[in-house]
């Protein structure tokens, strides 16, 4: 297509996605865009509608987006040649838009930005970009708005990752940058005498700072740039970019190290007054809001920042401390919120006994840090009492919102963490004595039948309980009052709910204190009308119901009949329980630890009770025939058999459990005969038989081999992905065990063979990706428990075939399985006993070793997304280190066929090198950094990762047969 006839279809193209009525034609108008920005005829066109006096706003907008991406991910399309016209024509429309659409503008100081980025000193010429723009500047006066813009834009775009540049060239731009610091801020200085260029000179300033090295805590403290900004903190026009300026002024004197003060404390010295002088502000009510956000931001800043110096506890701290305590009480939550990450990096440095070690020791160490506790006590306490609040329902909390009920109960999720902070330094009891005057207070209002104070009492009683980890077991003095309170509290829902998640957090209190045993039977009421209430506070009260069981497990021994009557309550739904059937298996998690507890003749006949209303209704829906059984839907089977796995996990009674899954096992063969097809009852299923495996481990006798046989069967016609979890499990309990070798080697053989045949192309992995993860996790399973089954077994060599066609599979859990499988088998060569097995191991990984490690190498750089780079690099690193020089060759061969436009020789070198340190058993992490440089380097624009990946193929094996 011509050059005008393809500008007049861009043109044509963008009013109809900007105004033609008919949706599809707008979508096929975008879609012709997006394939047209990516073609090589995008650069001359967009330059030429950019330069066309003719062009609207839309496609001036459009021409600069495309022009700026071109050059951040294509600029390699083009020949070297063609940098200086480039460079010339956006200098240009740097120029010409200077009073233009700030979009467009901002787009061509991003294009000539990332062109910097690409293009080296010496290659662009001038001295480099900043001596550039300095030049420019001079030669066009009237032009330095624009040119301020690129000023700024410069230093953010070093860590733009959009930019397709090398890693090495991405480093040598920044040394480049800060080099030129000083030439940059001596031009930022020189526009300063210009008011209505200062908030743009400060932002430019700001930007600058954040590549925090080129200039000296000592020069900034008395830089004029710096002290311009301090001063217009408070000015009107220029309050905004001041701040940003400051803060990145506060980032720059950051105290890493208490060695750092004597460094950065010229410029401390200069900043933390001009902030300090602020704090009036925070209170001032005639100041908006956003301006408020803006100081509490450098209050905050401040804190994170000096968080080391200010755990001395110094006079000058403490200011800063209340300062920020000052910021914590507005009312505002956005605000306040801004300084809680400082109070937990304050509770770590005065809590870590790391910290201390430089006190040498025990008794000096123990004495600076109590020191230290109490400078801080009062402000922790005060920080309890400005949080605590905060945490209450608002009057209108029913007609909220479902994004306001979400943030609420995030504001809450903070407070809790604060106040875990304050508990860390205060203490659980110091915490719990400050709010049970608040729960005091509040109760003494509101418990005489007024239901207007259960707010406070619920907001109380969230606190007590988000502290309760932190409060010693044996207190004797508030929480027998607590808990005394607790019946006489209204049944309002909420509060309803606090109150039953606190009984659950004090379990462990309740199982220590004296008189824990008598106040239980009043709580076990409240819990049971929780349960009656609504299904949060059923919820809320199952969940407290299972602490209780589990911490007091021994109490209740002899409370058997009453906790079973409240078992048979939950899950048959009986009364007026609200309990759900996902709630109703705390229940059963619940009677189950209390089971454990009990001697081994008791234990079985409490099992046998416990399983008998969970196995009645499975037996009712048997009975009526295979017909019936498979038109029930699976939710109606699947509610009783969840059931029935809690109570195999959690009734720690081997021989019980072994006996009860024997008579059980009639109705799980009915129902896996039936329902094989059903992934969801079989998962269910697969589940109980896992937990039942777990729990009572070699007392299983022949229910195994029965078990074994049934999935081993029904796999060859329903491969549903549980049955290979379920053998997981098997393997790991069984697999070591020689008398059961084979009925073992049978299993996997049949299960191996079956999932080899179903997984054969890489389309086959992406359609099952759910039979490939547990396939190779069980296969991972039996390399490490049972490699005298599988490695010499007949299904191995296809099994490793199976797995490097799978390896580049999207789906990160397959991808991750299949990966850690290959790891495994080349780590064998860490383990002696292993050793016997490496002649078979190797007979296999030696032939198709150059195809593991192209395909390795394609996944590295582009076949599998970034997030796979530790596994994929781990894999390559055990391959190393178990082939060593071979490997190395493997690897050479294969990074030679990527084109040396891709790769450089020297990228390629630091890879091969890394790979060679991995093989003499260099720590992993070494590794890490130019494998992720031979990973980015052909990632970093489309076009490059097709060619490397057209280079390596990953899709083509060569397997052996």
């Amino acid at each position: 297509m011509a050059g005008m006839e393809l500008q007049n279809t861009v043109k044509e193209a963008l009013n109809a996605l900007y105004h033609h009525p008919d949706d599809a034609v707008r979508m096929q108008a975008d879609r012709w865009l997006q394939e047209f920005q990516r073609t090589l005829d995008a650069w001359q066109v967009a330059d030429n509608l950019l330069h066309d006096a003719s062009s609207n706003l839309e496609t001036l907008i459009f021409c600069s987006q495309t022009l700026r991406s071109k050059v951040q991910r294509d600029f390699e399309e083009l020949p070297s040649e063609a940098f200086r016209p480039l460079r010339d024509s956006l200098n240009t429309l740097l120029k010409k838009f200077h009073k233009g659409p700030p979009k467009v503008r901002t787009q061509i100081s991003l294009a000539v930005a990332a062109l910097a980025v690409h293009v080296p000193v010496e290659d662009w010429g001038d001295g480099g970009i900043v001596k550039w723009v300095r030049e420019e500047m001079s030669s066009h006066p009237e032009c330095i708005p624009g040119f301020l813009e690129l000023l700024k834009v410069l230093p953010e775009e070093t860590f733009n990752y959009r930019i397709a540049a090398r890693p090495d060239r991405r480093r040598q731009f920044e040394k480049e940058l800060t080099s030129a610091m000083e030439i940059s801020l001596s031009i930022l200085t020189a526009c300063m005498s210009a008011d209505e260029l200062k908030e743009q000179v400060l932002e430019a300033f700001a930007s600058w700072l954040r590549l925090r090295r080129g200039i000296s805590a000592s020069v900034l403290a008395s830089h004029p740039l710096v002290r311009t900004a301090l001063s217009s903190l408070n000015s009107e026009l220029l309050s905004e970019a001041a701040v940003n300026v400051t803060s990145e002024l506060i980032h720059c004197s950051v105290i890493g190290s208490l060695s750092d003060v004597s460094v950065q404390m010229p410029l401390i010295q200069v900043v933390v007054p001009c902030i300090m002088s602020l704090e009036a502000q925070l209170k001032d009510p005639s100041k908006d809001e956003e301006d408020v956000k803006a100081i509490a931001r450098l209050f905050a800043d401040m804190g994170d920042s000096y968080v080391k110096l200010i755990a001395t506890g110094s006079q000058e701290s403490m200011m800063i401390v209340n300062a920020l305590l000052e910021v914590a009480s507005h009312q505002e939550f956005d605000i306040a919120s801004m300084t809680f990450n400082f109070w937990h990096s304050l509770q770590v440095y005065l809590t870590e006994s790391d910290i201390y070690l430089s006190f040498g020791n025990d008794a000096s160490i123990e004495a600076e840090r109590s020191s230290r506790l109490q400078i801080f006590q009062s402000s922790f306490e005060s920080l309890v009492f400005l949080v605590s609040f905060r945490v209450q329902y608002p009057e209108d909390y029913l007609e909220l919102s479902e994004e306001d009920l979400k943030e609420f109960k995030q504001t809450r999720y903070a407070v809790a963490d604060v106040l875990v902070d304050a508990a860390l330094v205060l203490g659980g009891e110091a915490i719990l004595k400050i709010l049970y005057t608040k729960l005091a207070e509040a109760a003494a209002s509101g418990v005489s039948g007024e239901l207007s104070e259960w707010r406070r009492v619920e907001a109380a009683l969230y606190c007590i309980r988000a502290i309760a980890e932190f409060v010693s077991i044996v207190e004797a003095e508030i929480m027998p009052q607590v808990m005394l309170l607790l019946p006489k509290f209204p049944n309002q829902p909420q509060l309803l709910q606090t109150v039953c998640l606190t009984i659950g957090a004090y379990s462990k209190w309740l199982d220590a204190s004296p008189s824990g045993l008598s106040v239980l039977p009043s709580l076990v009421e409240i819990l049971m009308t929780g349960m009656s209430m609504s299904e949060d506070t059923a919820a809320a009260a199952a969940l407290a119901f299972r602490h209780i069981c589990d911490d007091c497990r021994k109490k209740l021994c002899g409370s058997l009949d009453g906790l079973f009557h409240i078992y048979h309550r939950a899950v048959h739904a009986e009364g007026a329980f609200r309990v759900t059937a996902e709630d109703s298996l705390h229940l059963v998690e619940a009677l189950s630890m209390v089971i454990t507890e009990l001697p081994p003749d008791q234990a079985k006949k409490a099992l046998e009770a416990l399983c008998l209303p969970v196995v009645n209704p499975l037996q009712e829906i048997i009975n009526q025939g295979p017909v019936i059984l498979g038109q029930k839907g699976s939710r109606e089977l699947t509610v009783h058999i969840d059931r029935l796995a809690y109570i195999f996990r959690y009734v720690n009674h081997p021989e019980a459990v072994a006996d009860a899954i024997q008579r059980l096992w009639p109705i799980f063969k009915a129902i896996f005969d039936v329902r094989a097809w059903d992934m969801r009852t079989m998962e269910s299923l697969c589940k109980a038989c896992k937990y039942a495996v777990r729990t009572s481990g070699r007392y299983m006798g022949i229910t195994i081999g029965a078990m074994l046989e049934e999935i081993q069967g029904l796999y060859q016609h329903h491969q549903q992905p549980c049955f290979l979890y379920l053998s997981s499990e098997v393997i790991k309990i069984f697999g070591s065990d020689p008398s059961c070798s084979q009925y073992l080697k049978n299993l996997i053989e049949a299960l191996f063979s079956r999932t080899t045949c179903l997984l054969t192309s890489i389309q086959d992995f992406t359609a099952r990706p759910d039979i490939a993860d547990d396939c190779f996790l069980l296969a991972s399973r039996c390399i490490r428990y049972c490699p005298q089954i599988l490695i010499p077994s007949a299904v191995f060599p296809a099994l490793v075939d199976c797995a490097i066609l799978g390896i580049t599979v999207q789906h990160r859990e397959a991808s991750n399985s299949i990966l850690s499988f290959l790891s495994d088998v080349f780590d064998l060569s860490h383990s002696p006993e292993s050793a016997q097995y490496h002649p078979i191991r190797d007979s296999i990984i030696v032939p198709r070793g150059p195809t593991i490690t192209r395909i390795l190498i394609a996944s590295l750089t582009g076949a599998l997304p970034c997030s796979r780079f530790e596994t994929v690099t781990y894999a390559l690193g055990a391959l190393a280190r178990a082939y060593g020089v071979r490997t190395l060759e493997w690897a050479k061969e294969a990074v030679s066929l990527i084109p040396s436009t891709a790769v450089k020789e020297a990228e390629s070198l630091r890879f091969l090198q890394a790979l060679s340190d991995a093989a003499s058993g260099v720590n992993m992490n070494a590794l890490m950094a130019p494998m992720e440089e031979l990973s980015d380097v052909c990632r970093r624009n489309r076009t490059v990762q097709e060619i490397v990946q057209g280079a390596l193929r990953p899709l083509e094996l060569n397997l052996v047969h």
